[in-house]
C-alpha cells in the first residue's frame, strides 16, 4: 500500500490548472479562525487560505513559508526575517505588524484558544524593522516552531481587528486560495490566488477554484469519488480500496506523522492503578485490528512517540497482546471480576475501530460501552469527569511531541487527566532543552516512563488513505495530513 503514488506531471513543469476541484472532507470546520482550528479537516481549509511563518516539510523538518529565515540567536530569542512584497488577499501588506497581531490574538483570553498556554512563552514581539521580528521568550522553547507551523497562520491586522468583517467566517489570508463563500453545512468555496508567490514551499495551485465539501459518511465520500462528483476524498475505508481501484480511481496510501490511541485518566478509580492501565494495553490486539480494519497499515506503538518523530525509541517494544496477563493484572489490582466502563469517540472517527477495542476489553472482564459523541461536545469534555474515562483519539502531526505532551500528558495540561511525577519531570526537562540530541534522549526516557505508567492504550501510527479521481491533476499529499489543492514537484509523484 505505501508504495502507491499520485500521477506525475511532465518533468520541469507544474501541472496544468483544471477549472474546478472538489474535495470531500469528513468534518465541517466550526470556524476559520486559525487559533481555534483543532481538527485536521479545518486545517486543510485554513492552510489553503492562510500561510504561517513556517510549515512542516516532508520529513518533519521546518521549512520557511512567510519567513525567509527563522533562527535562534540565544536560548531566549528567535530572529525571524519576513518575506517582502507579500500582500493579503485584500491588499493589506504582510509585515512585522501582522506577526505581532496574530500572536496577540492567539493568547488573548477572549479568543479562547486551547493553544494560548503554549504561545504564552513569548513575552514580547519586537519589530526590528518592517520585515524583521524577534520573539523574546520567558524560557527556552525549542518546540515553538512546531506550534507556529500549524497554528500561527498570519492574520491581516486591519481587517481582522474590525468586528464587522467577522474574519472567522470571512477569512483573508496570503495563501494559494482566496475565500469565496461558505454554504453552511455543505461546502466552502475558494478561488486561486493569482498573486501567490511562485516559490512557496506549499507548491502550485492545481485548480482555478476549489470546493471543500463536508461529507461525514465514508461510504458517501467513496460514492462521490466513484460518480465523479468528488476529485479527492479523505479516509478511504480499507474494504473500499479494491472497489475504488477497479473503477479506475486511485487510492494513495501516505504515511503521516500521527497516532491513534485511547486516553486513560489517572484521576479516577480504577485507572489510577498502573496495573489496570497495563492490563488494558495487554487486552487489545492492536496488530490484529490493524490487519483486519486498516489493510495492515500502521505499526503498534509502545508509547505516545511515533517513528520519525522526536523521542521515538525503536528499542522499546510495545505491550504484547496477552489476555491472560491482562486478567492477572486486574486480579492483582483487586478487580478479579473486572469492571464496567465507557469509551467515548468523536462521531467522525472510525466506529469499527472503537467497537473492536471495546469488544476485546470486554473479553478480559472490562465491560466497555463504546459511545459516539458529536464532535463539538467531544472537544468540550476533555477534562469533564462526568464524561467517559476512556477516549479514543487520533493526533497529528507528531514530528515534535511537545503539543501532545504539554496539553494531554502534563499534569498542568489544558486537556490533561494524567499525573505522574517521573513523567512530569521529564516533560518539563524536554520543554527547555535546546540541544536536539539531549532533548531526544529525554523523550526516550519519557517513553519508557509512559510504558511503565501508561497514559493510554497505545495504538498505532497513522497512514492516510486518500481517494484520487481519474481526472484529478497531479497532487501532493503531505506528512501533516492537510489536503491542500496544490502540487509540489520535489515531494510529489514519482
Amino acid at each position: 500500500m505505501s508504495g502507491r503514488r499520485v500521477r506525475a506531471a511532465q518533468a520541469g513543469t507544474p501541472p496544468a490548472l483544471v477549472d474546478g476541484l472538489t474535495i470531500d472532507l469528513a468534518v465541517e470546520p466550526p470556524t476559520l479562525d486559525p487559533a481555534l482550528a483543532y481538527e485536521i479537516d479545518a486545517w486543510s481549509v485554513v492552510h489553503s487560505i492562510y500561510d504561517s511563518l513556517l510549515q512542516f516539510g516532508a520529513n518533519g523538518e521546518m521549512e520557511p513559508l512567510l519567513a525567509e529565515s527563522f533562527s535562534l540567536l540565544d536560548p531566549l530569542t528567535y530572529d525571524i526575517k519576513l518575506r517582502q512584497g507579500i500582500a493579503f488577499h485584500n491588499g493589506e501588506p504582510f509585515d512585522a505588524r501582522s506577526v505581532s497581531f496574530t500572536l496577540a490574538h492567539i493568547v488573548n483570553p477572549e479568543t479562547g484558544s486551547q493553544l494560548a498556554q503554549n504561545f504564552s512563552v513569548v513575552e514580547d514581539v519586537e519589530a526590528v524593522d518592517d520585515h524583521t521580528v524577534r520573539l523574546h521568550l520567558a524560557a527556552p522553547a525549542p518546540w515553538l516552531p512546531s506550534q507556529i507551523a500549524p497554528w500561527m497562520a498570519m492574520l491581516p491586522p486591519d481587517y481582522a481587528a474590525d468586528p464587522a468583517n467577522d474574519f472567522a467566517s470571512n477569512p483573508v489570508g496570503t495563501g494559494p486560495f482566496r475565500f469565496v463563500e461558505w454554504e453552511r453545512g455543505q461546502r466552502i468555496n475558494l478561488e486561486r490566488n493569482p498573486d501567490y508567490f511562485a516559490d512557496s514551499a506549499k507548491g502550485h495551485a492545481i485548480a482555478q477554484s476549489a470546493s471543500f465539501r463536508f461529507v461525514g459518511e465514508a461510504s458517501t465520500r467513496v460514492a462521490d469519488l466513484l460518480s465523479g462528483s468528488a476529485d479527492l476524498i479523505r479516509d478511504v475505508p480499507a474494504d473500499q480500496i479494491a472497489t475504488i481501484e477497479q473503477a479506475g480511481s486511485e487510492v494513495v496510501a501516505f504515511p503521516i506523522s500521527g497516532s491513534a490511541w485511547v486516553r486513560i485518566p489517572t484521576d479516577v478509580e480504577p485507572f489510577s492503578d498502573a496495573r489496570v492501565r497495563q492490563a488494558l494495553n495487554h487486552a487489545v490486539d492492536i496488530e490484529g485490528i490493524v490487519r483486519a480494519l486498516l489493510a495492515g497499515s500502521g505499526e503498534r506503538l509502545a508509547s505516545l512517540f511515533v517513528p520519525g518523530g522526536l523521542g521515538y525509541d525503536p528499542d522499546l517494544a510495545p505491550f504484547p497482546y496477552d489476555p491472560e496477563r491482562a486478567r492477572h493484572l486486574l486480579t492483582e489490582a483487586g478487580y478479579p471480576d473486572g469492571f464496567a466502563t465507557t469509551i467515548d469517540y468523536a462521531s467522525t472517527e472510525a466506529a469499527d475501530l472503537v467497537t473492536a477495542i471495546a469488544g476485546q476489553l470486554s473479553e478480559v472482564g472490562i465491560r466497555t460501552d463504546a459511545r459516539p459523541v458529536e464532535l463539538a461536545t467531544f472537544n468540550a469534555t476533555w477534562t469533564d469527569q462526568a464524561a467517559a474515562p476512556l477516549r479514543f483519539l487520533t493526533w497529528r502531526p507528531l514530528f515534535d511531541p511537545y503539543t501532545l505532551l504539554s496539553l494531554v500528558v502534563s499534569s498542568s495540561g489544558f486537556l490533561s487527566r494524567y499525573a505522574n511525577e517521573t513523567a512530569q519531570a521529564l516533560i518539563e526537562q524536554g520543554a527547555v532543552e535546546t540541544d536536539p540530541e539531549a532533548r531526544a534522549g529525554i523523550y526516550r526516557d519519557l517513553g519508557r516512563a509512559l510504558y511503565d505508567e501508561p497514559a493510554a492504550i497505545y495504538g498505532f501510527d497513522l497512514v492516510a488513505f486518500y481517494g484520487v479521481g481519474p481526472e484529478t491533476p497531479p497532487w501532493t499529499p503531505r506528512a501533516d495530513d492537510y489536503i491542500l489543492p496544490t502540487y509540489r514537484r520535489e515531494h510529489g509523484a514519482e
